[in-house]
Protein backbone atom coordinates (compact mmCIF):
# COMPACT_ATOMS: atom_id res chain seq x y z
CA UNK A 1 0.00 0.00 0.00
CA UNK A 2 2.94 2.34 0.67
CA UNK A 3 4.06 1.97 -2.94
CA UNK A 4 0.61 3.09 -4.14
CA UNK A 5 0.58 6.01 -1.70
CA UNK A 6 4.04 7.16 -2.82
CA UNK A 7 3.10 6.87 -6.50
CA UNK A 8 -0.07 8.92 -5.98
CA UNK A 9 1.83 11.54 -3.95
CA UNK A 10 4.43 11.81 -6.72
CA UNK A 11 1.64 12.38 -9.26
CA UNK A 12 0.07 14.97 -6.93
CA UNK A 13 3.34 16.93 -6.79
CA UNK A 14 3.69 16.65 -10.57
CA UNK A 15 0.15 18.00 -11.05
CA UNK A 16 0.95 21.03 -8.88
CA UNK A 17 3.94 21.79 -11.10
CA UNK A 18 1.89 21.34 -14.27
CA UNK A 19 -0.80 23.70 -12.98
CA UNK A 20 1.83 26.41 -12.49
CA UNK A 21 3.20 25.77 -15.99
CA UNK A 22 -0.24 25.87 -17.66
CA UNK A 23 -1.75 28.79 -15.75
CA UNK A 24 -2.82 30.49 -19.01
CA UNK A 25 -4.48 27.35 -20.41
CA UNK A 26 -7.86 27.32 -18.65
CA UNK A 27 -9.02 23.99 -20.11
CA UNK A 28 -5.80 22.17 -19.20
CA UNK A 29 -5.65 23.77 -15.76
CA UNK A 30 -9.27 22.84 -15.04
CA UNK A 31 -8.58 19.23 -16.04
CA UNK A 32 -5.47 19.08 -13.83
CA UNK A 33 -7.29 20.64 -10.86
CA UNK A 34 -10.04 18.02 -11.14
CA UNK A 35 -7.44 15.23 -11.14
CA UNK A 36 -5.72 16.81 -8.13
CA UNK A 37 -9.03 17.06 -6.29
CA UNK A 38 -9.68 13.36 -6.94
CA UNK A 39 -6.45 12.27 -5.22
CA UNK A 40 -6.00 15.02 -2.64
CA UNK A 41 -7.63 13.12 0.23
CA UNK A 42 -5.51 10.03 -0.46
CA UNK A 43 -2.35 12.19 -0.36
CA UNK A 44 -3.37 13.81 2.94
CA UNK A 45 -4.26 10.49 4.57
CA UNK A 46 -1.11 8.93 3.12
CA UNK A 47 1.13 11.59 4.64
CA UNK A 48 -0.57 11.15 8.01
CA UNK A 49 -0.17 7.36 7.69
CA UNK A 50 3.56 7.59 6.87
CA UNK A 51 4.16 10.05 9.72
CA UNK A 52 2.38 7.67 12.14
CA UNK A 53 4.49 4.74 10.94
CA UNK A 54 7.63 6.80 11.51
CA UNK A 55 6.45 7.73 15.01
CA UNK A 56 5.74 4.06 15.72
CA UNK A 57 9.28 3.04 14.72
CA UNK A 58 10.79 5.77 16.90
CA UNK A 59 8.58 4.76 19.85
CA UNK A 60 9.63 1.10 19.46
CA UNK A 61 13.30 2.11 19.62
CA UNK A 62 12.70 4.11 22.79
CA UNK A 63 10.68 1.25 24.31
CA UNK A 64 13.71 -1.02 23.92
CA UNK A 65 16.07 1.41 25.61
CA UNK A 66 17.53 1.37 29.10
CA UNK A 67 15.70 4.49 30.35
CA UNK A 68 12.70 2.91 32.07
CA UNK A 69 10.67 6.12 32.29
CA UNK A 70 11.17 6.87 28.58
CA UNK A 71 10.40 3.24 27.74
CA UNK A 72 7.07 3.40 29.63
CA UNK A 73 6.11 6.61 27.81
CA UNK A 74 7.06 4.99 24.50
CA UNK A 75 4.88 1.94 25.27
CA UNK A 76 1.93 4.26 25.92
CA UNK A 77 2.55 6.02 22.61
CA UNK A 78 2.71 2.68 20.80
CA UNK A 79 -0.68 1.70 22.21
CA UNK A 80 -2.12 4.98 20.96
CA UNK A 81 -0.50 4.76 17.52
CA UNK A 82 -1.55 1.21 16.65
CA UNK A 83 -5.34 1.83 16.45
CA UNK A 84 -4.73 5.15 14.65
CA UNK A 85 -2.60 3.38 12.03
CA UNK A 86 -5.22 0.62 11.61
CA UNK A 87 -7.95 3.24 11.08
CA UNK A 88 -5.82 5.11 8.55
CA UNK A 89 -5.10 1.87 6.67
CA UNK A 90 -8.82 1.13 6.36
CA UNK A 91 -9.60 4.68 5.21
CA UNK A 92 -6.79 4.65 2.64
CA UNK A 93 -7.79 1.22 1.29
CA UNK A 94 -11.31 2.55 0.84
CA UNK A 95 -10.00 5.64 -0.97
CA UNK A 96 -7.82 3.47 -3.23
CA UNK A 97 -10.86 1.56 -4.52
CA UNK A 98 -11.28 2.34 -8.24
CA UNK A 99 -14.02 4.96 -8.55
CA UNK A 100 -16.97 4.65 -10.91
CA UNK A 101 -16.40 7.60 -13.28
CA UNK A 102 -20.16 8.11 -13.43
CA UNK A 103 -20.56 8.67 -9.67
CA UNK A 104 -20.33 12.46 -9.97
CA UNK A 105 -22.86 12.62 -12.81
CA UNK A 106 -26.44 13.80 -12.69
CA UNK A 107 -29.04 11.07 -13.11
CA UNK A 108 -31.90 10.18 -15.42
CA UNK A 109 -34.42 7.93 -13.66
CA UNK A 110 -37.04 6.04 -15.66
CA UNK A 111 -39.94 4.39 -13.81
CA UNK A 112 -42.28 2.06 -15.72
CA UNK A 113 -45.37 0.21 -14.54
CA UNK A 114 -45.03 -3.53 -15.12
CA UNK A 115 -47.40 -6.36 -14.25
CA UNK A 116 -50.43 -5.28 -12.25
CA UNK A 117 -52.35 -2.82 -14.44
CA UNK A 118 -53.59 0.31 -12.67
CA UNK A 119 -52.14 -0.85 -9.35
CA UNK A 120 -48.66 -1.00 -10.89
CA UNK A 121 -49.16 2.50 -12.33
CA UNK A 122 -50.20 3.80 -8.91
CA UNK A 123 -47.12 2.25 -7.34
CA UNK A 124 -44.97 3.87 -10.06
CA UNK A 125 -46.33 7.19 -8.81
CA UNK A 126 -45.54 6.17 -5.22
CA UNK A 127 -41.94 5.42 -6.18
CA UNK A 128 -41.65 8.75 -7.98
CA UNK A 129 -42.78 10.52 -4.79
CA UNK A 130 -40.35 8.40 -2.76
CA UNK A 131 -37.40 9.46 -4.91
CA UNK A 132 -38.62 13.07 -4.89
CA UNK A 133 -38.56 13.08 -1.07
CA UNK A 134 -35.12 11.44 -1.04
CA UNK A 135 -33.77 14.05 -3.46
CA UNK A 136 -35.30 16.94 -1.50
CA UNK A 137 -33.68 15.70 1.72
CA UNK A 138 -30.29 15.81 -0.02
CA UNK A 139 -31.05 19.16 -1.67
CA UNK A 140 -30.94 17.67 -5.15
CA UNK A 141 -33.06 19.18 -7.89
CA UNK A 142 -35.66 17.13 -9.81
CA UNK A 143 -36.81 17.92 -13.34
CA UNK A 144 -39.50 15.86 -15.10
CA UNK A 145 -38.44 14.87 -18.63
CA UNK A 146 -41.53 12.97 -19.79
CA UNK A 147 -44.59 11.38 -18.22
CA UNK A 148 -47.47 9.16 -19.29
CA UNK A 149 -50.24 9.45 -16.70
CA UNK A 150 -53.34 7.33 -16.25
CA UNK A 151 -56.68 8.66 -15.06
CA UNK A 152 -56.47 7.33 -11.50
CA UNK A 153 -53.32 9.26 -10.60
CA UNK A 154 -50.65 6.78 -11.60
CA UNK A 155 -48.00 6.62 -14.30
CA UNK A 156 -47.54 4.12 -17.07
CA UNK A 157 -44.08 5.62 -17.16
CA UNK A 158 -42.25 8.72 -15.98
CA UNK A 159 -38.71 9.93 -16.65
CA UNK A 160 -37.00 12.62 -14.61
CA UNK A 161 -33.58 14.15 -14.10
CA UNK A 162 -31.95 14.35 -10.67
CA UNK A 163 -29.26 17.02 -10.40
CA UNK A 164 -26.95 17.16 -7.40
CA UNK A 165 -23.64 16.09 -5.93
CA UNK A 166 -23.36 12.32 -5.68
CA UNK A 167 -26.78 11.64 -7.22
CA UNK A 168 -25.62 8.73 -9.39
CA UNK A 169 -23.32 7.30 -6.71
CA UNK A 170 -26.36 6.64 -4.49
CA UNK A 171 -29.30 6.20 -6.85
CA UNK A 172 -27.52 3.72 -9.16
CA UNK A 173 -28.47 0.91 -6.77
CA UNK A 174 -32.18 1.53 -7.44
CA UNK A 175 -32.08 -0.05 -10.91
CA UNK A 176 -34.20 -3.18 -11.16
CA UNK A 177 -37.69 -4.50 -10.45
CA UNK A 178 -39.55 -3.18 -7.40
CA UNK A 179 -42.40 -5.43 -6.25
CA UNK A 180 -45.36 -4.25 -4.17
CA UNK A 181 -47.76 -6.41 -2.16
CA UNK A 182 -50.92 -4.64 -0.97
CA UNK A 183 -54.70 -4.46 -1.25
CA UNK A 184 -55.56 -2.19 -4.20
CA UNK A 185 -58.10 0.58 -3.58
CA UNK A 186 -60.27 -1.02 -6.27
CA UNK A 187 -60.24 -4.44 -4.55
CA UNK A 188 -63.62 -5.01 -2.87
CA UNK A 189 -62.76 -8.44 -1.43
CA UNK A 190 -59.71 -7.21 0.50
CA UNK A 191 -57.32 -9.52 -1.35
CA UNK A 192 -53.62 -8.73 -1.53
CA UNK A 193 -52.29 -8.20 -5.05
CA UNK A 194 -48.68 -8.32 -6.21
CA UNK A 195 -47.58 -5.78 -8.80
CA UNK A 196 -44.23 -4.80 -10.24
CA UNK A 197 -42.54 -1.62 -11.41
CA UNK A 198 -39.17 -1.35 -13.14
CA UNK A 199 -36.69 1.43 -12.37
CA UNK A 200 -33.77 2.34 -14.62
CA UNK A 201 -31.09 4.71 -13.33
CA UNK A 202 -28.87 6.22 -16.02
CA UNK A 203 -25.92 8.56 -15.61
CA UNK A 204 -26.32 11.76 -17.62
CA UNK A 205 -24.01 11.64 -20.62
CA UNK A 206 -22.35 14.62 -22.24
CA UNK A 207 -22.14 15.02 -26.02
CA UNK A 208 -18.46 14.07 -26.02
CA UNK A 209 -19.00 10.89 -24.00
CA UNK A 210 -20.82 9.09 -26.79
CA UNK A 211 -21.26 10.04 -30.43
CA UNK A 212 -24.45 9.07 -32.31
CA UNK A 213 -24.39 9.32 -36.13
CA UNK A 214 -27.33 11.27 -37.55
CA UNK A 215 -28.00 8.37 -39.94
CA UNK A 216 -28.82 6.19 -36.87
CA UNK A 217 -31.71 8.44 -35.83
CA UNK A 218 -35.22 9.02 -37.18
CA UNK A 219 -37.18 11.92 -35.69
CA UNK A 220 -40.97 12.30 -35.76
CA UNK A 221 -42.88 15.32 -34.45
CA UNK A 222 -46.49 15.56 -33.28
CA UNK A 223 -48.77 17.71 -31.16
CA UNK A 224 -48.35 17.40 -27.40
CA UNK A 225 -51.27 15.99 -25.45
CA UNK A 226 -52.57 18.74 -23.16
CA UNK A 227 -55.10 18.91 -20.38
CA UNK A 228 -57.48 20.93 -22.51
CA UNK A 229 -58.23 24.62 -23.01
CA UNK A 230 -55.20 26.87 -23.16
CA UNK A 231 -52.84 24.02 -22.30
CA UNK A 232 -53.32 22.22 -25.62
CA UNK A 233 -50.34 22.74 -27.92
CA UNK A 234 -51.45 24.07 -31.32
CA UNK A 235 -48.04 23.37 -32.88
CA UNK A 236 -46.20 20.07 -33.30
CA UNK A 237 -43.69 20.43 -30.48
CA UNK A 238 -43.59 16.85 -29.16
CA UNK A 239 -40.74 14.67 -30.42
CA UNK A 240 -40.50 10.93 -30.96
CA UNK A 241 -36.91 9.81 -31.51
CA UNK A 242 -36.17 6.35 -32.94
CA UNK A 243 -32.66 4.90 -32.69
CA UNK A 244 -32.56 2.65 -35.76
CA UNK A 245 -29.75 0.21 -34.75
CA UNK A 246 -31.41 -0.74 -31.43
CA UNK A 247 -35.06 0.10 -32.15
CA UNK A 248 -35.09 2.25 -29.02
CA UNK A 249 -37.90 4.85 -28.93
CA UNK A 250 -37.81 8.00 -26.79
CA UNK A 251 -40.65 10.52 -26.60
CA UNK A 252 -40.50 13.98 -25.06
CA UNK A 253 -43.36 16.48 -24.96
CA UNK A 254 -43.00 18.40 -21.69
CA UNK A 255 -40.91 21.25 -23.09
CA UNK A 256 -42.43 24.21 -24.94
CA UNK A 257 -40.44 23.92 -28.16
CA UNK A 258 -39.61 21.16 -30.59
CA UNK A 259 -35.89 21.91 -30.21
CA UNK A 260 -36.04 21.59 -26.41
CA UNK A 261 -37.87 18.28 -26.65
CA UNK A 262 -35.37 16.99 -29.22
CA UNK A 263 -32.50 17.98 -26.92
CA UNK A 264 -34.15 16.14 -24.01
CA UNK A 265 -34.75 13.04 -26.12
CA UNK A 266 -31.13 13.00 -27.31
CA UNK A 267 -29.92 13.31 -23.72
CA UNK A 268 -31.99 10.28 -22.69
CA UNK A 269 -30.82 8.29 -25.74
CA UNK A 270 -27.16 9.00 -25.02
CA UNK A 271 -27.63 7.96 -21.37
CA UNK A 272 -29.35 4.70 -22.37
CA UNK A 273 -26.71 3.78 -24.95
CA UNK A 274 -23.91 4.63 -22.54
CA UNK A 275 -25.59 2.54 -19.86
CA UNK A 276 -25.89 -0.41 -22.27
CA UNK A 277 -22.18 -0.18 -23.08
CA UNK A 278 -21.23 0.06 -19.40
CA UNK A 279 -23.36 -2.98 -18.57
CA UNK A 280 -21.72 -4.92 -21.38
CA UNK A 281 -18.25 -4.09 -20.06
CA UNK A 282 -19.35 -4.88 -16.52
CA UNK A 283 -20.53 -8.33 -17.54
CA UNK A 284 -17.22 -9.05 -19.25
CA UNK A 285 -14.91 -7.69 -16.53
CA UNK A 286 -16.67 -8.23 -13.22
CA UNK A 287 -19.09 -11.17 -13.27
CA UNK A 288 -18.18 -12.29 -9.73
CA UNK A 289 -18.99 -8.97 -8.15
CA UNK A 290 -22.21 -8.57 -10.13
CA UNK A 291 -23.39 -11.96 -8.89
CA UNK A 292 -22.92 -10.86 -5.29
CA UNK A 293 -24.38 -7.36 -5.35
CA UNK A 294 -26.88 -7.93 -8.15
CA UNK A 295 -26.55 -7.09 -11.77
CA UNK A 296 -29.04 -4.22 -11.77
CA UNK A 297 -30.69 -5.98 -14.69
CA UNK A 298 -34.11 -4.54 -15.42
CA UNK A 299 -35.75 -7.95 -14.91
CA UNK A 300 -34.13 -8.57 -11.54
CA UNK A 301 -36.32 -8.27 -8.44
CA UNK A 302 -34.36 -6.09 -6.05
CA UNK A 303 -36.87 -4.97 -3.44
CA UNK A 304 -40.32 -5.91 -2.11
CA UNK A 305 -42.69 -3.46 -0.42
CA UNK A 306 -45.15 -5.44 1.74
CA UNK A 307 -47.89 -3.09 2.94
CA UNK A 308 -49.86 -5.49 5.22
CA UNK A 309 -46.67 -6.18 7.21
CA UNK A 310 -45.27 -2.63 6.83
CA UNK A 311 -42.05 -4.27 5.65
CA UNK A 312 -39.60 -3.37 2.90
CA UNK A 313 -36.98 -5.99 2.00
CA UNK A 314 -33.95 -5.53 -0.23
CA UNK A 315 -33.23 -9.00 -1.61
CA UNK A 316 -29.66 -8.25 -2.71
CA UNK A 317 -28.41 -7.67 0.82
CA UNK A 318 -31.21 -9.39 2.80
CA UNK A 319 -31.96 -6.23 4.75
CA UNK A 320 -35.51 -5.36 5.88
CA UNK A 321 -37.10 -2.25 7.33
CA UNK A 322 -40.41 -2.38 9.18
CA UNK A 323 -40.90 1.35 8.67
CA UNK A 324 -42.59 1.21 5.27
CA UNK A 325 -44.12 4.67 5.71
CA UNK A 326 -40.67 6.13 6.35
CA UNK A 327 -39.17 4.38 3.33
CA UNK A 328 -41.95 5.64 1.05
CA UNK A 329 -41.25 9.10 2.46
CA UNK A 330 -37.67 8.87 1.19
CA UNK A 331 -35.86 7.11 4.04
CA UNK A 332 -33.76 4.87 1.76
CA UNK A 333 -30.35 5.12 3.39
CA UNK A 334 -30.82 1.90 5.39
CA UNK A 335 -30.56 0.08 2.05
CA UNK A 336 -28.31 2.38 0.04
CA UNK A 337 -25.64 2.68 2.76
CA UNK A 338 -25.38 -1.10 3.06
CA UNK A 339 -25.30 -1.55 -0.73
CA UNK A 340 -22.45 0.96 -0.97
CA UNK A 341 -20.49 -0.88 1.75
CA UNK A 342 -20.94 -4.23 -0.01
CA UNK A 343 -20.05 -2.69 -3.35
CA UNK A 344 -16.87 -1.09 -1.96
CA UNK A 345 -15.82 -4.33 -0.26
CA UNK A 346 -16.15 -6.25 -3.51
CA UNK A 347 -14.32 -3.61 -5.55
CA UNK A 348 -11.55 -3.51 -2.95
CA UNK A 349 -11.21 -7.31 -3.17
CA UNK A 350 -10.99 -7.15 -6.96
CA UNK A 351 -8.48 -4.27 -6.73
CA UNK A 352 -6.31 -6.22 -4.26
CA UNK A 353 -6.24 -9.23 -6.57
CA UNK A 354 -4.99 -7.01 -9.39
Amino acid sequence: MLDKINAIEARYNEINQLIEQNVDDYSKTNELMKERSDIEEIVEKGREYKASLQQLEEAKELAGGTDREMADLAEMEIEELKPRIETLEKEIRSLLIPKDPRDSKNVIVEIRAGTGGDEAALFAADLFRMYTHYAEARRWHIEILSENEIGVGGYKEISFMVKGKGAYSRLKFESGTHRVQRVPVTESQGRIHTSAVTVAVLAEVEDFDIQIPETDIRIEVYKSAGAGGQNVQKNSTAVRLIHIPTGMVITCQDERSQLQNKTRAMSILRARLYDMEQQKRQEELDSTRRAMIGSGDRSEKIRTYNYPQSRVTDHRINVSSFNLAGVMNGDLDIFIDELILRDEAERLAVSSEN
